[in-house]
């Protein structure tokens, strides 16, 4: 039996490869944690089996997991995404589309049982914020990760997962441009204050539209 793979706040992780697949490393992640023979795959070689879409066997685990990013990239941007399912085409030079990482999510990212929506709230105020906060803390659960778009006033920039919380402890991420598990913290969420890659302002996520 392959052993779980899980990330906890201090963890190191798979940096992203390029400038532009913050959100591909992201969702590349989200299945590591969703099926253990694929995390397998990618950090020693071993569940060939457990590989998914076309992408070639390279020798190293950063290898591996630059090859599958660019598997996400092609899915996430093109006019078919993960399931098969139809979906507007967007450019690989402006990163991962909210529809693009929803449907990675659906099939075979996250939970099945999982239903993914698309939330936007960059124009919300302090306490609007407080409560997206708490809506995005009762949405993620093991199983269920949430991607969040930030970036500064005028546009979403980077994308991180958001992982769920050890008991009631604030909010980590995955952040991919370190590699590593950072906090959360809920005064920086609502004063637009995040300081995630150089970017502040929390703009959308793609989470579970189901809370508990």
């Amino acid at each position: 039996m392959v052993a779980p793979f899980r990330l906890v706040a201090g963890d190191s992780a798979p940096v992203q490869q390029t400038s532009t697949t913050c959100g591909s490393a992201s969702l590349t992640v989200a299945r590591m944690l969703a099926n253990p023979a694929f995390a397998q795959w990618i950090r020693d070689g071993i569940r060939k089996d457990a590989r998914d879409g076309d992408v070639p066997d390279a020798g190293t685990e950063a290898q591996r997991f630059a090859a599958y990013e660019q598997v996400v990239a092609s899915r996430t941007n093109a006019l078919l995404g993960a399931g098969g399912r139809l979906q507007l085409p967007w450019p690989r030079a402006l990163g991962t589309p909210p529809w693009g990482g929803l449907h990675e999510l659906e099939h075979g990212a996250a939970d099945p049982d999982a239903d993914y929506a698309v939330a936007w709230f960059r124009h919300r105020g302090r306490v609007g914020l407080g409560h997206t906060y708490a809506d995005l803390r009762r949405r993620v659960r093991p199983g269920r990760p949430a991607l969040l778009y930030v970036g500064n006033a005028w546009s979403p920039r980077h994308v991180v997962l958001v992982l769920p919380p050890t008991g009631e402890q604030e909010l980590d991420v995955y952040e991919p441009s370190v590699g590593r598990v950072v906090d959360l913290p809920q005064h920086a969420f609502v004063e637009r204050r995040l300081a995630v890659a150089g970017w502040d302002v929390p703009w959308a996520a793609v989470w579970d539209s189901r809370p508990r």
